[in-house]
């Protein structure tokens, strides 16, 4: 009787919440309001995001994606707004299911990176808290929508800075609330990665990805939407933060980045004058280091007696910024050859694993570099893969990566249900810092990088293993 009782409460609660979202979502989700009248449709307590807090009530998984299999989504009616907040631009977006980019705006931290010459997070969250609620807002004004016009809310929870990720979580949820949305929370890593989807519609799993920026460098083997195998990282400082030190450093303008400011100088230099060591050749992995290289740019700029201190590019004589630009284009060489030997190793492993691989994807903040794009353009020639490159705008941080990626979750049924309007004062966002994108490949592990595994979030890969194993 009790059992008759509950399974009768459980398909009347089926019932009602597909009928709202027939009602608020259209022709896309009406799948599962048919599938709730069958038995092999769950309700679950299990969220593919799982908190450490109790649960709402998650569609499964596996029922909406073999719904999709008996008739294909109308992708036309879902429209999501991405928000990425996870270090120093605040970001948001409308993006239509289809991959059709309604409104998007970036916000930009450029004079404190100047100012402080770096990321300083504590003045990042406070940039972000300023503005975000006008940058959303503006995201919906370019898109010709307003909340109520909205399918979901897709934003950040990590990897990141804790304070600046809490900014965008925060408003995302408000948001969602408000016009009681479902949320999805999205992986930056990933976002970047599947970004690469939106502008190239023949792009199809599995696929290579180098995704490289200030903090991350990742070579990563992606097989499916959420499920990932990290074949190499970084075991110290990534390439965007090489980049960043070494234009300070050499007395740049970094207001719109350090990157572009030292590929620019290094157009003037000579990239053979500086013989600077290729870090790990030594090692046969995947994995990155830039922290070596960054000590012998420092001790070269001293034994070349450059007066960088104090002294701007700008007001460097002739033979100084020469001097500078030879030493920029060295760096350059060797940092991006650093990013050749690895890639070419990875594609092998690829390869070996897939066979069908064909496309290697560089996305990221770095991945606007111009003399990046054509060296890597090199390598997949000699290798019979060819090279997708997001445009610029969408390699650096932005709200339409997170918005795409949050669809192609929610075309899986991957979400979390709407939050309350109003949450209380003590209720525990979930961010996560730090959070691995994909499960290490067996050969990638870098025991450098496992003595830094405190407080790290487990994989979003190994989550959705973990989820798929409950639900089977």
């Amino acid at each position: 009787m009790a059992a008759s009782f509950l399974s009768s409460l459980t398909f009347r609660f089926a019932l009602l919440s597909n009928l709202y979202f027939v009602k608020r979502r259209g022709g896309a989700c009406c799948i599962n309001y048919i599938r709730s009248c069958r038995p092999s449709f769950k309700i679950r307590n299990i969220s593919l995001f799982p908190q450490s807090r109790p649960q709402r009530l998650c569609f499964s998984s596996s029922a909406i994606a073999q719904a999709g299999s008996s008739r294909s989504l109308d992708r036309e009616e879902l429209v999501v707004l991405g928000i990425e907040t996870s270090c120093d631009d605040t970001a948001a977006a409308v993006v239509r299911g289809n991959g059709e980019i309604l409104g998007q705006i970036v916000s930009s931290q450029a004079d404190l990176l100047s100012r402080y010459g770096g990321v300083a997070p504590k003045m990042a969250e406070e940039a972000h808290s300023l503005v975000i609620d006008q940058v959303v807002q503006q995201a919906l004004d370019a898109s010709n929508l307003t909340g109520e016009d909205l399918s979901a809310v897709a934003v950040t929870i990590g990897p990141g800075l804790s304070l600046c990720l809490r900014v965008g979580v925060t408003k995302a949820r408000r948001v969602a609330g408000r016009f009681n949305l479902p949320i999805i929370g999205v992986h930056h890593m990933e976002a970047h990665a599947l970004v690469a989807r939106l502008v190239d519609s023949d792009l199809q799993f599995p696929f290579l990805a180098l995704l490289i920026s200030g903090g991350h460098n990742l070579l990563i083997l992606a097989r499916d939407v959420g499920h990932y195998v990290q074949l190499g990282t970084t075991i110290d400082d990534a390439i965007g933060e090489a980049y960043d030190k070494t234009a300070r450093w050499l007395g740049l303008n970094i207001s719109k980045g350090g990157g572009p400011a030292l590929e620019e100088l290094a157009r003037e230099g000579d990239s053979d004058s500086v013989k600077f060591k290729i870090p790990m050749r030594q090692y046969k992995d995947c994995n990155f280091s830039y922290a070596g290289l960054k000590t012998q740019v420092r001790l070269a700029i001293e034994s070349r007696s450059a007066c960088v201190d104090n002294n701007p590019i700008s007001s460097a004589s002739f033979q100084d910024r020469k001097s500078r630009a030879d030493i920029a284009a060295s760096f350059q060489r060797v940092a991006v050859l650093h990013l050749e030997e690895k890639c070419e190793r990875a594609i092998q492993w690829a390869k070996e694993m897939e066979p069908s691989i064909n496309c290697l994807v560089v996305s990221g903040g770095v991945a606007s570099n111009q003399y990046i794009r054509s060296r890597l353009s090199y390598v997949v020639e000699r290798n019979r893969i060819r090279l997708v490159c997001p445009p610029p705008k969408l390699c650096t941080d932005n709200g339409v990566m997170v918005a795409w990626t949050g669809i192609e979750h929610f075309l899986l049924g991957r979400f979390d249900q709407p939050p309350p309007a109003r949450e209380p004062e003590d209720y525990v966002y979930d961010i996560r810092p730090r959070w691995p994108l994909g499960e290490e490949y067996l050969h990638g592990k870098s025991e450098a990088r496992s003595l830094k595994r405190a407080r790290m979030h487990p994989s979003l890969t190994s989550i959705f293993k973990s989820s798929a194993q409950q639900n089977n």
